[in-house]
């Protein structure tokens, strides 16, 4: 039992480093798209140019997550929501059907998963960084679009 103990702990260490490793990636890349909208031309005589190339970046940023409940909390580390066009960690399992489907495989409706999750990792995770009831309806709306798209 011990060495199921230690198994488990171990597994938990490991899911967080590499949760947190993807977090501060992922951050890095979303802070660099922003300093490059924020900076769209270069010079006067390609200002048009800059100013359609910024349109194009924030329309990417923002389809990559940059502005959503999935990228300010963190779980675009892990996991990515193809159905929404946003990518991120393949750690998780992708979220497009997580609506539908969360309740038969945790036994408990979407909301109510957020607020305790019944799988380890995301009682570490969600334990760590607590989802607020705004911010659970959501995601939960998000994830509703997700599954009829």
């Amino acid at each position: 039992m011990n060495k199921h103990i230690i198994t488990f702990v171990v597994s938990l260490f490991l899911g967080f480093a590499i949760g947190a490793l993807g977090f501060n990636l992922v951050g890095a890349t979303d802070e660099k798209a922003s300093e490059t909208a924020a900076d769209p031309g270069k010079t006067e005589s390609a200002s048009k140019e800059g100013a359609d190339a910024a349109k194009t970046e924030q329309a990417t940023a923002t389809a990559s997550g940059e502005d959503t409940i999935f990228q300010k909390k963190g779980c675009l580390s892990c996991h990515s929501i193809s159905k929404l066009d946003l990518a991120g960690g393949a750690t998780g399992p992708d979220l497009s059907q997580a609506y539908v489907n969360v309740e038969g495989k945790h036994g408990k409706p979407i909301n109510e998963f957020l607020k305790q999750p019944t799988s380890a990792v995301m009682s570490g995770v969600i334990g760590g960084n607590p989802l607020t009831d705004e911010e659970i309806n959501e995601v939960v709306e998000m994830l509703k679009q997700a599954s009829e798209k």
